[in-house]
């Protein structure tokens, strides 16, 4: 596209750049973000990757074509590719019932593992496992909105190891594993190591020499690949354990694994979320967050009664998708007010029963916090639960658990920073009404299907997340008082200058911030086009980043219901920025410089 300046020559480029399995993707321009929505060519063929849960990576698309060519008819035929058999039943169940009218037998799903002889001998190692969930190519509209509402996919990562697998012939269908001929190959290497403790792991240096005398792994093993040192799959128990524990705040030192899970001064630590009776065990891992939060509308379902759930304030888009798909329905508050909390509340005391209130602390995009209190006390009166998303607040900002029975979080944001892993959590507050309900179901039923590569990658990531929050926090400080003296902006959306910052004081720590995530929205589209373009950060989807990363939220997360999203106040001229790391006077520049560009009236 002509008129581009040298930085936003980077449509469809990773972010990071050059980064396989990256979160975020380029859209340098307001023009792009519009190609990309209405699906023109200029944009959508030089994409090399995308949001995850929106774009389809090309190593599970590869992945997928590959299981249809052996079991599927190319032609016809396309493969959704889950964890596990359980993921892959709702996958089959949700496409059967949004299409009535399809011949089920249409819709099918096969569950790929280990070829016996491999398996038997291996089973402490990482096995390479997928299930594919086969259905009409019409369908795809369907078998997407399961993949993006619910985050049940499988990541990119499983991808490239289950492919290994596939090709070598050592990922097969469940009922042809035993019948499987051997091969001549053992199979991918990374499968054959020996699993050992990582105390007794062997450190490799930048150049693959062995240290103590230890043979150096094998390149394909997982490797934490920006410092030379390869950790065994065998360690990805231990780097959940870490996860958890740096969520459960009972683990705080940035040092490595395993020194980290027994440091003394975090052994003597109590906070622990500051929840008497809270420890790490209330804390529950999932490949990314959304998918927590489909799991945890899930779990109530099942534990607590069948009835329409509440969305208050203007969610992140999906929320509100799965409670409307995947149960009786929801009913919507998008302004978040203080007349929304009085007509809930004539409605419960009218007899209405509701299953729970979901909310975000703060909201996204618009930065407005919930009057948590009120919420619990309504809660309590009308036996409902409260299921908050802490993602944009986080908890080493604001303190909400006391208020909810179930907290969820995205760890592929600020928690992991790195931009390039997808994680998720659930936490339970050990204190709600609903607690031993609630972990008695997920004790029973809860599956573990985050990847394990992915674990060694977050945990490395999140060892330094305490200190980058406070640098965060006052570079978001800085970003939002130069755009708040513009005169060319209408609003900026900031915790800290909201109508509403009172609630979110009353849960602020001591030392918390208010977050690194703010937006603004401009007078005139046209002045918000002209600073995007000039703004030079990292431009595309996602939130939490170490480097500041930009996007014209609405028009991209919305573009298909511009007005109806106008109508809670989030209009087209919004864009939202995840502030990062950069020095704090440089990033200023660059915001005053994109300001600078919008021509004078």
């Amino acid at each position: 596209m002509p008129g581009l300046l040298p930085f936003n020559e980077t449509l469809g480029e990773t972010i990071p750049p050059n980064t396989p399995h990256a979160v975020s993707v380029s859209l340098p321009t307001w023009r792009s973000n519009i190609g990309y929505e209405e699906g023109e060519s200029w944009v959508v063929d030089k994409m090399q990757c995308g949001y995850p849960r929106f774009f389809i990576h090309k190593s599970i698309e590869k992945l997928a074509s590959s299981i249809i060519k052996q079991h599927g008819d190319t032609a016809t035929d396309k493969a959704m590719l889950l964890p596990s058999h359980r993921c892959a039943s709702r996958c089959s169940v949700f496409l059967k019932s949004q299409n009535p009218d399809i011949d089920p037998s249409r819709i099918r799903h096969l569950d790929f593992v280990p070829r016996q002889d491999h398996h038997d001998s291996h089973s402490s190692f990482v096995q390479p496992r997928v299930s594919a969930v086969i259905y009409p190519r019409d369908l795809w509209p369907t078998a997407k909105a399961f993949w993006q509402h619910t985050g049940e996919g499988i990541s990119s990562r499983r991808a490239d190891f289950c492919q290994r697998a596939f090709d070598e012939g050592q990922l097969v269908e469940a009922s042809s594993a035993r019948d499987s001929p051997p091969r001549v190959t053992k199979g991918p290497r990374r499968y054959q190591r020996v699993s050992v403790d990582l105390k007794n792991s062997a450190v490799v240096n930048g150049n693959g020499a062995a240290m103590d005398g230890v043979p150096p792994p094998d390149s394909a093993q997982f490797v934490e690949e920006r410092f030379g040192r390869n950790l065994g799959t065998g360690l990805a128990n231990q780097a959940k354990l870490a996860v958890r524990k740096r969520i459960a705040g009972s683990l705080t030192s940035a040092i490595e694994l395993p020194d980290s899970l027994s440091h003394a001064e975090d052994l003597m630590r109590t906070r622990s979320r500051d929840v008497p009776g809270f420890s790490t065990d209330d804390v529950w891992l999932y490949p990314m967050g959304m998918n927590a939060i489909f799991h945890a509308h899930e779990t109530l379902k099942s534990t607590l009664r069948e009835a329409k759930s509440v969305m208050y304030g203007f969610p992140y888009v999906d929320t509100l998708k799965v409670l409307e798909k995947f149960g009786p329905g929801a009913i919507f508050y998008g302004h978040g007010s203080s007349h929304d909390l009085d007509d809930l509340e004539s409605r419960l005391e009218g007899g209405e029963k509701i299953l729970s209130l979901f909310c975000e602390f703060p909201g996204n995009p618009l930065l407005r916090t919930p009057d948590i209190k009120r919420i619990r006390a309504l809660a309590d009166k009308y036996d409902f639960a409260v299921v908050v998303d802490e993602t944009i607040g986080n908890f080493l900002n604001v303190h909400v658990l006391p208020f909810a029975d179930v907290l969820v979080s995205s760890l592929t944001k600020i928690f992991s920073g790195d931009c390039n892993v997808m994680g998720g959590c659930m936490v339970l507050n050990s204190h709600s009404k609903y607690y031993s309900r609630i972990r008695s179901h997920l004790e029973a039923e809860y599956e573990d299907t985050m990847f394990e590569e992915d674990s060694i990658y977050l945990e490395r990531n999140s060892r330094d997340f305490v200190d980058r929050i406070q640098r965060v926090n006052v570079n978001a400080e800085v970003i939002a008082d130069v755009l708040r003296a513009h005169p060319r902006v209408k609003q900026v959306n900031y915790p800290k200058y909201s109508e509403s910052r009172h609630f979110y004081d009353e849960c602020r720590l001591p030392d918390g911030g208010y977050g690194g995530l703010l937006s603004a929205t401009f007078h005139e589209v046209e002045d918000a086009k002209i600073f995007y373009d000039h703004l030079d950060t990292q431009k595309g989807p996602s939130l939490g980043t170490n480097f500041t990363l930009s996007s014209p939220f609405v028009l991209l997360a919305h573009y298909g219901e511009l007005e109806w999203a106008a109508q809670y106040g989030c209009e087209v001229s919004l864009i939202r920025f995840s502030v990062g790391l950069e020095d704090t006077e440089k990033l200023k520049e660059v915001f005053e410089t994109a300001l600078a560009a919008i021509p004078s009236q």
